[in-house]
């Protein structure tokens, strides 16, 4: 077995050698299984605890009569959709199977062993995974110190100090993941426009729908003055489709171009089109989702203030909580007691949880997991 570890590896492209895959939260199957346990609450993979809107499911369910026939690999009607909501023309579309899909998709397209990508400390996971796959070089900025910006947040001058010559890609999720922190509309603006011609840059904007900051950047705006950003969004989060994995990106139509050639056939399932379509539609669902995340986060932040838990301040659906002690210790006693979060030592926050926002009920419960844990 190791000789055969050992051949295949060495068969492998130089990136996939060393490359560790992305671990996803614990599945609530994989929990009750093991420890024997029912009824557990699962708050690790930011999803939205309402699910998704009705029409959605309607939607998803009437699809399944055409399992048989490939979807439409163009995604017409979706990206019409899109194109109407976000006020651009269709070609500046690109559709993926959830919008790491676009993350992807981006590494492709423009980078290679040759050149560099920029992303800060703390940032997703997937931002590494797809740049050390394609074999370029990753430039990781130090997280802001809480001088300027929020504190474990993209510092943006420290990110601007790697670009280089060989710089093709920068990433920025806003808000990031895990930490929850933003950049405000100037400070991300001034960012993007003082980059060279030779860089694209990534917004990411997975959790777009939950911040209500009127200061928060409307980065589709900008795309007629800066032509080398991509804007990702999901429905994964705020939408409630993670199931079915679908996301895009808002580009200039050249580079979405770019992303299309080298995008799969039929990458978004027909099930995945019609549930996202009817899911625009549902205004009032959105909203429910962004008020019933709101009162969650402030469930759980004064908790963590009546027990003394210091937290990073999120506009997400989730918050990142310090321990104060090895964060893995707390995360093996709150399964125990049924309840799975996030933790997240491999982002340089050893001694962090990230807790997505749940249902009143389940919120509660993870309180009185963590009283019991931490007493």
């Amino acid at each position: 077995m190791v000789d055969l570890q050992q051949r295949f590896t060495e068969l492998a492209a130089p990136g996939v050698r060393l490359l560790n895959p992305y671990q996803p939260g614990k599945p609530l199957s994989d929990l009750e299984r093991e420890y024997g346990i029912r009824n557990a609450i699962k708050l690790a993979s930011n999803e939205n605890p309402l699910g998704p809107a009705p029409g959605a499911i309607s939607a998803a369910r009437a699809a399944l009569d055409d399992l048989a026939r490939y979807p439409d690999g163009g995604g017409y009607a979706l990206t019409a959709a899109l194109a109407q909501k976000h006020s651009v023309i269709p070609a500046a579309i690109t559709l993926g199977n959830g919008s790491n899909d676009i993350l992807e998709l981006v590494a492709r397209a423009f980078l290679s062993s040759r050149h560099e990508a920029v992303f800060s400390e703390h940032a997703f996971a997937v931002y590494p995974i797809v740049t050390q796959a394609i074999g370029a070089s990753a430039r990781i900025a130090r997280a802001s110190d809480g001088s300027h910006g929020s504190a474990y947040g993209h510092d943006l001058a420290a990110m601007a100090d790697l670009v280089g010559p060989d710089t093709r890609v920068v990433f920025i999720a806003n808000p990031n993941n895990p930490t929850g922190t933003w950049l405000k509309d100037k400070e991300l603006e001034g960012f993007v426009s003082a980059l060279p011609d030779h860089v694209v840059v990534v917004v990411d904007e997975a959790y777009h729908e939950y911040v209500g900051q009127p200061d928060y950047p409307n980065t589709i705006d900008w795309l007629s003055l800066y032509p080398n950003l991509i804007v990702t969004r999901t429905f994964s989060k705020a939408y409630g489709l993670a199931a079915l994995r679908i996301g895009y990106s808002i580009s200039h139509p050249v580079v979405a171009d770019l992303l299309n050639r080298v995008r799969q056939p039929f990458n978004v399932n027909s099930v995945a089109q019609a549930a996202a379509l009817a899911a625009l539609e549902d205004h009032a669902h959105l909203e429910k989702s962004v008020r019933s995340n709101t009162s969650g986060m402030q469930q759980l932040t004064s908790a963590f203030e009546e027990l003394s838990l210091k937290w990073i301040d999120s506009v997400g659906n989730f918050v990142c909580v310090d321990t104060g002690r090895p964060a893995e210790e707390v995360y093996q006693a709150l399964l125990r007691r049924g309840v799975i979060v996030r933790p997240v030592a491999n982002y340089g926050l050893p001694g962090h949880l990230r807790i997505t926002i749940g249902l009143p009920e389940e919120n509660e419960c993870l309180i009185g997991a963590l009283r019991e844990v931490l007493s």
